[in-house]
């Protein structure tokens, strides 16, 4: 009997070709990972559970992750600034962090900081709010006021840039340092006049506490009043970066797809999220989220921009402002923090709330 002939094999040339060819941009972003081995991935968020990270969750069991050849896990979180020190440390290759705090560590370890790739967050959530019966009706009457923070909460910190960009004079503002869970409560029983918070957070705690946010408090939103700063996205370390440039640009692509879901059916994000939470409002938690897609990511930036991206422009002015507060020795340019190869293309990226 005639020996069977063995089936030709590709050279090793070849086969480095083909698998260099799997790594190239294909419709704005890099072609999936169809032949890569599963990849795991720690995610840290910004926070404990709350609505405004459903849609990673809604990701997950709908698969996308899994589509993406990505076996995510995700933890909670103490603080956005805090999950890109948790990344630059090695502790989880990728984050839903702040791009501010990223754009400090750059400008003072440059090249260790991690890399934003997906703007969530367009504008700042940083306000200052006060009691709609307040005599506070503008940021100049702020002056002989006492307002309330966390110590070295980043609000108060960037209460300066906002005062002399609104004529206010700082040094005629005293601050009264409080743990963040006290915020809402201390200005309530006026104990201060008003309070820099993270609109997001305090929001929803108001309406916990039987207040309606809309007529029974004044805010102030810095994004409403100069400030041009960011805030949290999806951000990757640099060796994620480097070493598997396809595994985040299926990280982006699976979180779009989470998030898009999310905006089209909140019911069924939050269901995702009680999954993992069951002692959760989901009632409240729907408000948060409906409220945080209207308030800090749906802008007239992002109709044009669409999410995810962002203005390089406005990104170095939002440097500068970080720079006039914080000691940084040098301002990292668009490029050090942001990074727009891995976006889905603009088409799929332009979405619309009910």
């Amino acid at each position: 009997m005639t020996p069977a002939r063995p089936r030709p094999t590709l050279g090793r040339r070849a086969l480095l070709g083909l698998a260099a060819a799997a790594t190239l941009s294909f419709g704005g972003a890099l072609a999936p990972a169809a032949a890569q081995d599963v990849t795991p991935i720690k995610f840290v968020l910004d926070w404990k559970l709350q609505g405004v990270h459903a849609w990673y969750y809604l990701a997950m069991d709908r698969g996308y992750f899994t589509q993406e050849k990505i076996d995510i896990a995700i933890d909670q979180g103490d603080g956005s600034a805090t999950a890109v020190t948790k990344v630059m440390a090695g502790a989880y290759q990728a984050a839903f962090g702040d791009l501010n705090a990223i754009i400090q560590n750059a400008a003072a370890k440059p090249g260790q900081a991690p890399v934003m790739v997906y703007q969530i967050y367009n504008r700042t959530p940083f306000a200052l709010m006060t009691k709609a019966g307040s005599p506070i009706k503008t940021l100049k009457d702020l002056e002989g006021k006492n307002l309330g923070s966390p110590a070295g909460g980043a609000a108060m910190r960037m209460f300066a840039t906002l005062a002399d960009k609104n004529g206010v004079d700082a040094s005629k503002v005293k601050w009264t340092n409080m743990a963040p869970n006290l915020q809402e409560q201390m200005l309530l029983r006026d104990q201060v006049d008003a309070s820099a918070v993270f609109s997001v957070t305090s929001y929803m705690n108001l309406v916990a506490q039987g207040l309606d946010p809309e007529k029974d408090i004044r805010w102030f939103h810095y994004a409403d009043n100069g400030i041009e700063l960011y805030s949290n996205g999806i951000l990757v370390s640099q060796a994620l970066l480097k070493d598997k440039p396809q595994v985040v640009a299926g990280l982006v692509r699976a979180v779009h797809k989470g998030l898009r879901d999310a905006v089209a059916d909140p019911d069924a994000a939050i269901a995702a999220l009680a999954k993992r939470e069951p002692l959760i409002n989901k009632d409240l938690e729907k408000r948060r989220l409906v409220y945080a897609l209207r308030q800090v990511v749906f802008t007239p930036e992002v109709a044009t921009a669409g999410v995810g991206d962002i203005n390089d422009e406005r990104l170095k002015r939002s440097v500068a402002q970080l720079a006039s507060v914080f000691e940084m020795p040098r301002q990292p340019a668009p490029s050090e923090v942001f990074d727009r190869r891995f976006l889905p293309p603009l088409a799929e990226r332009k979405l619309v709330m009910k």
